[in-house]
């Protein structure tokens, strides 16, 4: 069986250091990149596309609200236009650079509560489908697993990646744990990697209180800005390695080839 693991990478910003970045894209197989609005810059972007190129890790954009104060973690409501221009503008700036490289975008995944409220809302999730769906009908669609983006998605017969969290436990509706609860983290990576290997091998979500949500699962996030994240890393993939499972970049899986 294949499985991917992602990670959100070139955060930069005051309340966060990417000192990490090089190390963890010696692990994972695909790098989601913060494309300036709530961190990075170009010349972070431009540092983890080369070393992305150099370890065959696939890239990705990583669209958020313009809201660098907060990290993109602040709810806006914006306008279907305003949504469309936000992403394709993010995703050009990061297309942008990859060219410089020779290399190409191939997968899109919004951040932060961009993400989090297209989870809930059906209209924001499929405004986000159809622009990532004109951008490149070859681009492949990182989405929480389960998520009303994943139905809006499905519902345009996208390219669509679902996605499980290491680092973060999971509500009964399958949502995660809003980070302003004290439980919302999963900072030990023992307890990571059994989480995590858990819930591919059932191809179900495990929630706080021990309930089991069937779903699908293509690919495992760790959060690049997690204390743990380059630890939680490596206990993760070597325990997926070892249980037998292959690890891909996303545009390499059988899957979407």
């Amino acid at each position: 069986m294949e499985i991917n693991i992602n990670c959100d990478l070139g955060e930069k910003s005051k309340i966060h250091n990417n000192e990490n970045d090089p190390f963890l894209l010696e692990i994972v197989n695909s790098a989601s990149v913060a494309c300036g609005y709530h961190a990075g810059d170009e010349e972070t972007m431009d540092h983890v596309i080369r070393i992305s190129k150099k370890n065959n890790v696939s890239i990705g954009a990583h669209p958020s609200f313009n809201d660098p104060e907060n990290f993109g973690r602040k709810r806006m409501n914006l306008t279907s236009t305003e949504i469309r221009k936000l992403i394709i503008d993010q995703y050009e700036i990061l297309q942008r650079i990859a060219s410089n490289h020779n290399e190409n975008v191939t997968h899109i995944k919004p951040h932060g509560a961009l993400n989090n409220m297209a989870c809930e809302d059906f209209d924001l999730a499929t405004t986000i489908a159809k622009v990532i769906n004109d951008i490149d009908k070859d681009m492949i669609y990182l989405v929480p697993t389960g998520s009303k983006m994943e139905v809006a998605a499905k519902k345009l017969n996208m390219k669509i990646a679902c996605e499980i969290f290491a680092d973060r436990n999971y509500e009964d509706d399958g949502n995660l744990v809003s980070r302003s609860k004290a439980n919302a983290l999963i900072n030990d990576p023992e307890m990571a990697k059994k989480h995590v290997l858990s819930m591919v091998q059932n191809q179900a979500i495990n929630c706080l209180s021990g309930k089991q949500i069937p779903c699908e699962i293509d690919s495992v996030c760790i959060h690049g800005d997690n204390m743990k994240s380059l630890d939680t890393a490596r206990y993760v993939r070597d325990n997926l390695s070892a249980n037998g499972l292959l690890l891909k970049p996303l545009n390499k899986m059988e899957k979407f080839n």
